[in-house]
């Protein structure tokens, strides 16, 4: 059961990054790093989705870190319109693969503008085997850079999301469809918003039957 006695600062380019952190009890676990939504619109790692992104990784045996970027609750810096919030992200990934030097699998996943952050630190780092993407925007962020995208991972959004059109959505399932040697289903959820008011617990269903999934191959 994940208990939150778990906070933690990590050394950043910024200053500390103001962290939780919960490790796994089994051997060689697999590591994953959450991402929260922008911090310019209220946005924290104590967020209801990344929270709960958070205990669906450590309830399937992952240790696993979600932070806040710079500028946020107890984290230095200020806010730097993604470079330096990728950069964050970089060096808590950097943290937690020596905090876990074992680790069987890398995963990293994000809300919202964390979902933008996870997939620009996935193009850079060669060592994530997947990852989750939750509520992308790319009406609002150009993800072209995907070209190509190196893993294969997992898009959710609400079918009624207020915030992204669904045409955009389909276009971007539709360039990663096109990319041969990886696989990324898109899962949409029915009545759901941006912000999967009151479809947590569907949202919960896909993550944990997606990452019991992709770990049973490992």
């Amino acid at each position: 059961m994940l208990t939150e006695k778990s906070e933690i600062f990590i050394p950043g380019p910024a200053g500390r990054i103001h962290a939780k952190y919960n490790k796994s009890n089994k051997k060689s676990a697999p590591i994953a790093l959450v991402l929260q939504p922008h911090p310019q619109y209220g946005g924290t790692m104590n967020n209801k989705i990344t929270f709960e992104t958070y205990k669906t990784f450590y309830d399937n045996d992952f240790s696993v870190c979600r932070i806040n970027f710079r500028g946020v609750g107890k984290s230095d810096g200020h806010f730097d319109n993604g470079q330096g919030e990728l950069s964050d992200a970089a060096a808590s990934l950097d943290w937690l693969e020596k905090e876990n030097i074992d680790y069987s699998q890398c995963w990293v996943s994000g809300f919202s503008f964390g979902a933008l952050i996870c997939m620009q630190l996935l193009m850079r780092r060669p060592e994530i085997n997947r990852f989750v993407a939750i509520s992308p925007q790319p009406n609002v962020y150009d993800f072209s850079f995907l070209a190509p995208c190196p893993s294969s991972g997992l898009i959710v959004y609400g079918k009624n999301d207020e915030l992204v059109p669904e045409e955009y959505i389909l276009v971007l399932k539709k360039r990663l469809e096109q990319q041969k040697g990886i696989k990324v289903p898109f899962k949409e959820i029915e009545n759901a918003n941006h912000f999967y008011k009151n479809k947590v617990n569907d949202l919960q269903k896909i993550l944990n039957q997606y990452i019991q999934e992709e770990t049973s191959l490992y």
